[in-house]
């Protein structure tokens, strides 16, 4: 079991001030700047054969030029197991000037060993978690923070309610906001039915992602509704059919009053799709979504999406270990 040690501040009484773990340390929401706020620098999967995210090189590029885009922060929401290389994001951070946040928490069980699994539940999965957001990921140092958590097509099983779980022990141990995964943007209010009806996690704290992947106006305005942040991301893939509906979507969020949940990510999960690989990658955000959100819900809102909301989602009152 791990041990979580409460900061100088929770012990006094004292309430911390909302900060944004990333891997070189809890900054002010403010100082995220133009973020993408859900991307991948590194990714392995048996999922993605011949297509893994592993050169530090490509990454410290991508990073370079989405940073010269304008970009300033990254969220990366490459989870345990899947190739994050931690120890590196320190190096690439500082040298691209762009702030990075690591995830820990568990993808879908597609993505795992059956043995790597079988582990994580002899260890404790809420533990490793807590450990990673307080502690630091294997020993690298860094600490995540963010857990991401992964549906399935329009269904909970097992081993998502094993994970979500597990998340909502460790958000309630640290305060670490939950991003989950909505395979095919699906299942979005299972989720929160789950972790803010279940297992009492604020819904402020949950990020849910890939709600571009289907365009379902009644399952948005619930989910913005309940208080949710929304994530429309990875909306330059062309085979993503729905993807020219997004700025709709986004627009009709706006219109109802929910302009201050919606969230924009790359979600470059394959070396082909980096923009130093001929592909939009992280640049693409800057460089192509913004200006077509900008004709369907103007700049001002289109930036408070990059900027500030992008802070709000991220940045916590942390516990469990020291600031």
């Amino acid at each position: 079991m791990v041990t979580v040690r409460l900061p100088d501040t929770a012990r006094s009484g004292r309430t911390a001030a909302a900060a944004v773990r990333t891997v070189l340390g809890d900054i002010a929401p403010a100082r995220l700047g133009l973020c993408d706020a859900h991307d991948h620098l590194f990714l392995r999967s048996p999922q993605l054969p011949g297509q893994e995210l592993e050169s530090a090189r490509a990454a410290a590029d991508e990073l370079a030029a989405f940073h010269a885009a304008g970009g300033r922060s990254v969220v990366q929401w490459t989870p345990y197991g899947m190739g994050r290389q931690a120890g590196r994001l320190p190096e690439l951070s500082r040298a691209a000037g762009v702030h990075v946040v690591a995830a820990t928490g568990l993808h879908q069980a597609a993505h795992y060993a059956p043995e790597a699994l079988e582990r994580l539940r002899r260890e404790g999965l809420a533990d490793v978690f807590i450990r990673e957001l307080t502690d630091g990921i294997g020993h690298s140092g860094v600490r995540a923070g963010v857990i991401k958590v992964a549906g399935g097509f329009h269904c909970l099983d097992a081993h998502a309610r094993w994970t979500m779980t597990a998340a909502a022990e460790a958000h309630h141990a640290t305060g670490a906001p939950i991003a989950v995964h909505l395979e095919l943007g699906t299942a979005g209010m299972d989720v929160l039915d789950l972790l803010c009806g279940e297992l009492g996690v604020p819904a402020r704290r949950v990020v849910l992602g890939h709600l571009n992947r289907s365009p379902d106006p009644v399952v948005h305005h619930r989910a913005a509704e309940a208080g949710a942040f929304l994530a429309f991301d990875g909306p330059s893939r062309a085979h993503h059919a729905t993807d020219w509906r997004m700025p709709d979507a986004v627009r009709s969020l706006a219109d109802a009053g929910f302009g201050d949940r919606l969230l924009l990510g790359g979600d470059t999960t394959t070396a082909d799709a980096r923009s130093v690989r001929g592909g939009p990658g992280m640049p693409h955000l800057l460089r192509g979504v913004r200006s077509r959100l900008e004709l369907a819900v103007g700049a001002e809102l289109t930036e408070q999406m990059l900027t500030v909301n992008a802070g709000r989602a991220f940045a916590v009152e942390w516990s469990g270990g020291d600031a």
